[in-house]
């Protein structure tokens, strides 16, 4: 094997061509071996080998720079410099990060996981070298579905006043995660399709040089191409064809689906544990597509991630153009959103939390400074979601929350959400934020009047300490008030929430005549979250307060378990904690 002999990009450049074919192959072979037990990008990884290959045996890493966009193309990056083992020995397999990550290895230079970011990175890279009179590479690596981000086209649009080396390797593989959105992409297709000798080039129209490489997965094509731009004197674009999926037919085959894989039986490419019970992307799907039948002012936008609403491509041709796919481009879909609602139009856009956060000025700007009544569907909300420091999605309410004019409501049941889904779409007073839930819970009772804001539920009526549990933590204050009463007798009040943005003044004021002790929960950072408005409004009062989520600090891979312990957030913990306020 040649795989296991690569200890850092000095062992590639050693390599001749059938050779590092070989290598390309050995590469594939980990991948799959590690993915179908691990689970991982496997669709731009797989299409990357070659030119992963090719970079390290042109270009001096880590003098010479290589910056990943979203990081979605690394693991063959990281196989090459120095950490072959976590994808060759299975006791290693999580020794490295999904990720590019700086603190993991010389060869990274950035944390990175949101997309569209690599070439104002790289520019700041060469920027940096200039001013200190260096004379490195710098290499951005992007995809084809990453450029349609704002920041990317800012990026493309500064190198060219950059002026000094930058090489961009634009690698094409026809495909975002699901299939591409956008104008920009007619001249892709026309570049492909001319070789690259077209007159109209997006690349060259901004300024900068342009080469063109047919095959991105011959690594004789890519080593030309790489060493003519070697020390390049000024911004130039190596843009490269290549496969998403290569060498893995269930991936070349069904190229959305393997963009990112849960672990899958290599011989068949079948998971290897079905997903049980119901969930809130597809639930979601199938009340917007009756929704979007009943109305056709109704539409379902997304940017780049049309999985997050449950809209599989059977779905969106459903849909038809009451589906909208802008591609990556959050800032933009925001916007859309509300301009669409200004003309009647009745829009839904679903986002991961973890993306949401690029949009705080669209929010405020764009949306709620005209108060548009668009409907925002937060997904992975929670200390349960994704947990890559890189995703992490438990900052929302902070950022949300404190954006006048927003509603932002937390359901704890599927009932709670297809009510506040169906109020929100047809109200026509407030832009509305929903934090979806996690795993589903059916709770049939009363449904009351979203638009009366701000009036909480009293789901039991106790004595002396209230939980005020928010959204997906109700079920543990729940938990945590049967154990305060059985350790103690005494019967806690429990309240549920619903509105992350406001507060039950009235309520809150009435826990005063018979209430010690208030303690809030909610699934995300304390720091100007929903909590401390609890304790704000009893500041003066008798009335102790303790919030009671999650630390301000950046987390890594966690156990959800760990972390909640860590913040005193298990119901044993709640019930200790209420027994120390009665004392």
């Amino acid at each position: 094997m040649y795989l296991e002999k690569i200890n850092s990009p000095a062992d590639v450049k050693k390599l001749n061509s059938d050779e590092m074919k070989a290598l390309a192959a050995e590469m594939r072979t980990a991948l799959i071996n590690k993915l179908s037990v691990h689970g991982g990008h496997c669709g731009p990884n797989l299409g990357m080998a070659e030119a992963i290959i090719a970079l390290h045996y042109v270009f001096d890493s880590p003098k010479d720079k290589l910056v990943f966009d979203v990081s979605h193309q690394t693991y063959c990056h990281k196989m090459l410099t120095g950490r072959k083992d976590a994808f060759l020995d299975p006791a290693k397999y999580d020794d490295v990060t999904g990720y590019s990550s700086q603190h993991e290895s010389e060869y990274d230079h950035f944390t990175l996981g949101h997309t569209s970011t690599s070439v104002s990175l790289a520019c700041g890279l060469a920027k940096g070298r200039d001013l200190c009179g260096g004379k490195e590479n710098v290499v951005a690596i992007i995809g084809d579905g990453s450029l349609s981000g704002g920041e990317a086209l800012e990026g493309l649009d500064y190198a060219y006043e950059l002026g000094t080396n930058l090489i961009i390797v634009v690698n094409d593989n026809q495909m975002s995660i699901a299939e591409n959105h956008g104008g920009l992409y007619t001249n892709l297709k026309l570049l492909r399709d001319t070789e690259g000798k077209a007159e109209c080039n997006m690349f060259r129209a901004m300024g900068l040089d342009y080469v063109f490489v047919k095959d991105g997965n011959d690594i004789g094509q890519l080593i030309a191409a790489f060493r003519g731009v070697k020390d390049s004197a000024k911004p130039v674009v190596v843009h490269i064809v290549t496969e998403k999926g290569r060498g893995y037919a269930p991936a070349v085959n069904d190229k959305e689906s393997w963009h990112w894989h849960m672990p899958f039986d290599i011989e068949t490419g079948e998971l290897k544990m079905q997903g049980g019970g119901e969930d809130y992307s597809d639930l979601t799907a199938k009340y917007m597509l009756a929704k979007m039948k009943k109305d056709p002012r109704v539409c379902m936008i997304t940017s780049g991630t049309p999985a997050v609403g449950g809209f599989t491509k059977s779905r969106r041709e459903e849909a038809g153009s009451q589906f909208i796919d802008v591609g990556i481009a959050e800032e933009h879909a925001v916007a859309l959103a509300s301009g669409i609602a200004a003309n009647g139009g009745k829009p839904v856009y679903g986002v991961y939390s973890t993306f949401i956060q690029r949009t705080y000025d669209q929010l405020q700007q764009d949306l709620c400074i005209n108060n548009n009544p668009v409907t925002i569907l937060v997904f992975a909300a929670s200390v349960w979601g994704m947990n890559d420091v890189t995703h992490i999605g438990t900052y929302d309410i902070p950022m949300m929350s404190n954006i006048p004019g927003l509603v932002y409501l937390a359901p704890t049941t599927y009932e709670e959400y297809i009510a506040m889904l169906d109020w929100s779409i047809e109200q026509r007073e407030h832009p509305v934020a929903i934090r979806v839930p996690g795993g589903v819970v059916h709770a049939e009772k009363p449904i009351p009047d979203y638009g009366n804001l701000n009036k909480y539920e009293v789901y039991q009526q106790g004595s002396d300490v209230a939980i005020i549990a928010l959204g997906t933590f109700f079920g543990i204050g729940m938990k945590a008030a049967e154990l305060i009463e059985k350790n103690s007798g005494v019967k806690p009040t429990l309240i549920n929430p619903l509105y992350i943005t406001g507060l039950d003044g009235e309520l809150l004021e009435s826990l005063k005549k018979n209430h010690r002790a208030v303690i809030t929960l909610e699934d995300g950072i304390l720091d100007g979250g929903f909590g401390e408005k609890i304790a704000r409004f009893y500041g003066a009062s008798d009335v102790k307060t303790v919030n009671l989520g999650l630390k301000k600090k950046f987390l890594d891979r966690y156990d959800p378990n760990e972390v909640l312990r860590e913040n005193g957030i298990t119901p044993e913990q709640i019930a200790d904690t209420a027994a120390q306020l009665l004392k």
